[in-house]
């Protein structure tokens, strides 16, 4: 199985590549992890929001394989702590053979289209992150549930 995270927009704040890469680096010797960015738009000042998370849906479906399992780091997914996400992350684990494949959006959202191909949302938190942000934070969290799973140290109850 491999775990890919998929955001719209690059990053170009360097606190933020770094953290990325130091989870990165942890979540390799448990699964084989991968981050794509997609770039962002150009010359959207003419496009309405709409217009904009359908050109973006566009572009995340593309980097989507049919058999990858969907799911979307959504305001409105399902929030998990960090207990329940790691029994949901080592029940896909157990039970399916399927990639998975998380998508941070742009600043607006999904298309309607992405929110139909998606199997699950989940939310980090009800308060608003970053986009840039919250990639730290879904490494952190996925590498936290993978030491929970292992009964590795590095999470305390």
């Amino acid at each position: 199985m491999k775990i890919s995270l998929l955001t719209v927009g690059r990053t170009d704040v360097e606190w933020i590549r770094q953290g990325l890469a130091v989870y990165s680096s942890r979540l390799k010797h448990y699964v084989n992890f991968s981050v794509t960015e997609i770039p962002e738009l150009k010359n959207v000042s003419s496009l309405s929001k709409e217009q904009i998370k359908e050109k973006e849906g566009e572009l995340i479906l593309k980097n989507i394989r049919s058999e990858d399992r969907l799911i979307l780091l959504d305001e409105k997914g399902k929030e998990y702590s960090s207990m329940e996400w790691a029994d949901e992350i080592n029940r896909n684990l157990v039970r399916s053979s399927r990639n998975m494949t998380f998508v941070i959006g742009g600043a607006y959202g999904f298309s309607p289209g992405v929110y139909q191909r998606a199997e699950a949302m989940i939310s980090f938190s009800r308060m608003t992150f970053s986009h840039q942000m919250i990639r730290v934070i879904f490494a952190e969290q996925l590498y936290r549930a993978f030491t929970i799973i292992k009964g590795e140290p590095y999470h305390h109850e």
